[in-house]
């Protein structure tokens, strides 16, 4: 008995069908998938981003040198020790004693030392400008506006002796705008910062006469 060639087309008919719906359906699925995982991997950049930013106002908070602690001055301890030696001869704590007024004057004397080396230390670290006020004085300086990387770089070459990363600087300005010391705008994808006197000045000149 032969098989009915219309019955078999039928069948195959049926199966390309829903092999073409499952395929669609496949399709849909993975662009579903495709999506979320973008808007995944997009949110995990951005706490990346934010992390960077506060490890490293954590280490700058960190850097700032801990008040050292006051070394404890020698228990006068020496002449009971000497009182041992009483047996054997009487002069023993005398000399003792008399050692015990240099060990004291050997330790103020470091200790002096100690305090006249770190005042200068202080007092350069005091004398340096905060990066804020290094920030808000580049942008008063700016007649246009500036991307955090450009102050970066201007920053860092103005003062080769300090570690100015663009995280902090980019953070800074966002501080300084959202307490009305700076003007953020958008050109593109970049953001850039200007001075809030540098702005109020640009919006008061005359529009120029065409």
């Amino acid at each position: 008995m032969t098989d009915n060639p219309v019955a078999i087309t039928s069948v195959t008919s049926q199966y390309a069908t829903q092999v073409a719906q499952d395929l669609e359906l496949n399709s849909k699925e993975q662009e579903r998938l495709g999506a979320e995982l973008s808007a995944l991997q997009a949110q995990l950049r951005i706490l990346q981003d934010d992390q960077n930013v506060l490890h490293s106002i954590q280490k700058t908070l960190g850097s700032r040198p801990a008040s050292a602690p006051s070394t404890p001055e020698p228990a006068a301890s020496l002449p009971q020790q000497a009182s041992g030696k009483k047996t054997t001869t009487r002069r023993a704590p005398s000399k003792t004693a008399a050692k015990a007024p240099s060990a004291k004057k050997t330790t103020s004397q470091a200790k002096k030392d100690k305090t006249q080396h770190a005042e200068p230390k202080a007092a350069t670290a005091s004398a340096q400008p905060t990066l804020i006020a290094l920030i808000r004085t580049h942008l008063d300086q700016q007649k246009e506006p500036r991307s955090a990387a450009e102050v970066t770089s201007a920053l860092t070459k103005a003062h080769p002796q300090r570690t100015i990363k663009s995280t902090v600087v980019r953070t800074t300005l966002e501080n300084l705008v959202a307490k009305s010391q700076a003007h953020r705008s958008k050109q593109g994808a970049s953001v850039l910062y200007t001075s809030v006197a540098v702005q109020a000045a640009t919006e008061k000149a005359p529009a120029p006469v065409i």
